[in-house]
């Protein structure tokens, strides 16, 4: 099983932060770069069982033409504070758990710590690519869940001041 962690701070509260995840419904369709998440299903009214599906890169040598999906649920929610999410991600058909966890610094920063867990079903896959493929998922993530942030929040900031 792959351990991936990480933390980063960002110039926004909580609750910007928390608005930028939880702030979808059924049926939104967010798209960075590669990535590109369907809301399945909202959840209930603090984001308690919110459904998504994700199509996002892997090596190419997985013969899926260098793409990927996985359907995630998130649970354990905890308003302004945290949650955690369980997938199902094919090809190399795997599990993947994570937990996303908000830290506020005061005067308006926050500290994301962010921890994934990633485990292949096969073992012979899981001896011979489970390392490699989590590591090419997960190349990027540090980087690219925090510039979204910060351009989400600066978003939703210049939508606030009606620019």
């Amino acid at each position: 099983m792959q351990d991936h962690r990480y933390s980063f701070e960002v110039d926004a509260t909580r609750q910007e932060i928390w608005q930028l995840f939880w702030g979808k419904k059924t049926g939104d369709l967010i798209e960075r770069g590669d990535v590109r998440i369907e809301i399945l299903h909202g959840g209930d009214d603090k984001g308690e069982g919110l459904v998504r599906h994700c199509h996002f890169p892997v090596p190419r040598y997985l013969l899926s033409g260098g793409k990927a999906r996985s359907w995630e649920w998130l649970t354990e929610v905890k308003p302004l504070e945290s949650w955690r999410y369980d997938a199902i991600g094919k090809p190399l058909w795997s599990k993947a758990s994570g937990s996303t966890r908000l830290e506020d610094l005061g005067a308006g920063r926050t500290r994301v710590h962010f921890r994934e867990t990633y485990h292949v079903f096969n073992p012979l896959f899981r001896f011979l690519l489970e390392k490699s493929v989590h590591r090419f998922i997960s190349k990027d993530n540090d980087k690219l869940i925090k510039s979204s942030i910060e351009k989400g929040v600066a978003a939703q900031r210049a939508r606030a001041a009606g620019v």
